[in-house]
Formats: structure tokens, C-alpha cells, sequence
């Protein structure tokens, strides 16, 4: 597993839509957190953005659209 538990939910709810401001009001988190988790996971695939981010994850069956 790539993910952390909260960076699988935090990706769930980007896949689902859901703006960085929302993500954190959900989950009770500041959005510099929320932003923290996706910088991480961003770093952790070698990838440039969120979406290719999000195309790696589900690639690697991380992730389901």
C-alpha cells in the first residue's frame, strides 16, 4: 500500500469532487494539511500535479473512479 489511510480518504474526496476547503471542513483538518497530504503523495509517485497523481493511483489500483 502507497497510501496512508487519511491520504486514501483525501483522494477519495478529490476523486468525488470535493475542493481542498471542503476536504478539510469534513475531515476536521486545515486546508495547509489537506494541501501537506496531497504535496506528499504527489511526491511520493514522482508526478507533477493532483490529476496525474490521481491517474497513478488508480493505475497502481490504489484508487477506483
Amino acid at each position: 500500500m502507497i497510501l496512508t489511510p487519511r491520504e486514501k480518504e483525501i483522494f477519495n474526496l478529490l476523486v468525488d469532487n470535493f475542493s481542498t476547503k471542503e476536504i478539510a471542513l469534513q475531515l476536521g483538518i486545515s486546508e495547509k494539511t489537506v494541501r501537506n497530504h496531497i504535496s506528499n503523495v504527489i511526491q511520493k509517485l514522482g508526478v507533477d500535479s493532483r490529476i496525474q497523481a490521481v491517474f497513478e493511483l488508480v493505475k497502481l489500483k490504489e484508487l477506483r473512479l
